[in-house]
């Protein structure tokens, strides 16, 4: 058997930083990843939200220091597209305090330098191992792993953290899966050189997110990096990849399924007339999670592996750091011998805040939020206020339009189809 302070699966965002985090407080720390580093996922796009979280861990510094070298893309907001309606929001110009810019980064990059901080910090990352059992019954949770060359070992903790994000180990283990109550819906994507050069009317320091003009309920992701390429996806319910007969026996096929998509937008298919796929398409279906509780007397999920929206506002690395953010400081009153109410201390103050990303998701499937982003009847206050939750800030509870996020967008979105001032909506006078 052997023997650490706190066990990570997983050296994602959240894993890294719960690391990093943990091993400035001196504790030992091991994380156990499947994968090796680098490795591509999507999730491209940061919010200026997470820069606080990055800066807190010490991970910070690691990024800004390599932003040439992996052209992240210096980013100030979100742009809208639709038809030829377009809209923005400059995340500078929110209303919480705190950071308003970030980078738009491939997670390749991104997820291997801050795994590699950990380890300089002095974190134990064993890449290449896989968790197949787990025992959370006694005092000291005790993890079951295969290494790369198939031999098998048992490792123990004080505290066991999942950050295994869509792996979502220990509710495949520990039965915590629960319904997420959305619709499934695909997403398929890829990396393309982009082409875009001198468009007056494309914003590289902004993510572009187009809704499809024939079904609204379908959306395209442009997140373009600083060297000519882009991260592009389109995400829908499954019907709607049915009416272009969807084959994903292949990234070919699948390729070939994204041009007809995309050739069906006029507005995007000009915005990207120049591009090049060069790069593997792939798909992702059913990706929306929930668990039934995030923790228990020794252990916590993290981020995704918790729970996972839409990447619609490109939530899921702030809530992974913010995860972390939360979990360290109970984690060490737990070594300690303390008490800690996990629900009270953990998941309700982490929900709150995707309670207000849920409620921004389900809001923009159903047309509302699409028709508060389109409106040009939107004041100075409400567009920082907006501004603020697209930039990550769900848990500013001083944001009037936080609190019953649901049923103020849908009297704002009331508001702008009538073209009223939205003032009395939140009460700001």
């Amino acid at each position: 058997m052997q023997y650490t302070d706190i066990l990570i699966i997983g050296a994602g965002p959240s894993g890294s930083s719960a690391a990093a985090l943990l091993r400035q407080k001196g504790y030992a720390v091991t994380i156990i990843e499947k994968q090796y580093f680098p490795r591509f996922t999507i999730g491209e796009s940061l919010l200026p939200q997470s820069m606080v979280f990055l800066e807190e861990a010490g991970l910070l510094d690691c990024i800004k220091n390599h932003v040439d070298e992996y052209a992240f893309q210096f980013k100030n907001g979100a742009a809208f597209l639709k038809g030829q309606q377009r809209s923005f929001y400059d995340f500078t110009e929110k209303f919480s305090d705190g950071p308003g810019t970030t980078w738009q980064v491939r997670r390749a990059h991104f997820d291997h330098l801050l795994a590699k901080q950990a380890e300089q910090y002095g974190a134990e990352v064993r890449f290449g191992h896989e968790v197949i059992a787990v025992d959370v019954e006694s005092k000291h949770p005790i993890l079951t792993v295969k290494n790369e060359h198939a031999e098998q070992y048992q490792i123990q903790a004080k505290f066991l953290l999942d950050a295994s994000g869509f792996g979502r180990i220990l509710p495949k283990f520990l039965d915590l899966e629960s319904p997420s109550n959305f619709p499934v819906r695909r997403a398929v994507f890829t990396h393309i050189e982009d082409g875009i050069l001198d468009d007056p009317d494309f914003d590289r320091e902004k993510i572009l997110i187009t809704v499809h003009e024939k079904d609204p309920r379908a959306w395209y992701w442009l997140i373009p990096f600083a060297d000519g390429r882009a991260s592009f996806g389109v995400v829908a319910e499954q019907n709607f990849f049915d009416h272009y007969q969807i084959d994903d026996t292949s990234p070919e096929t699948l390729q070939a399924t994204f041009a007809r998509i995309l050739a069906d937008d006029p507005a995007l298919s000009h915005v990207l007339r120049n591009k090049k796929f060069d790069t593997p398409v792939r798909t992702l279906v059913g990706y929306s999670a929930n668990v039934k509780h995030l923790a228990g007397q020794n252990y916590a999920l993290l981020g995704n592996a918790g729970e996972f929206l839409d990447p619609v506002f490109s939530s899921g690395v702030t809530i992974a750091l913010k995860s972390s953010s939360l979990a360290v400081p109970l984690i060490e009153r737990v070594i300690q011998g303390a008490s800690v109410d996990w629900m009270k201390e953990y998941e309700q103050p982490l929900r709150k805040g995707i309670k207000v990303f849920r409620a921004y998701v389900e809001s923009w499937y159903e047309g509302e939020f699409q028709d508060v982003v389109f409106s040009k009847n939107q004041n100075d206050k409400i567009r920082r206020m907006i501004a603020s939750l697209l930039a990550g800030y769900a848990w500013d509870d001083q944001n009037p339009i936080h609190k019953n996020a649901k049923q103020r967008l849908s009297t704002l979105a009331e508001y702008c189809r009538e073209g009223q001032s939205q003032t009395v909506v939140v009460g700001i006078k």
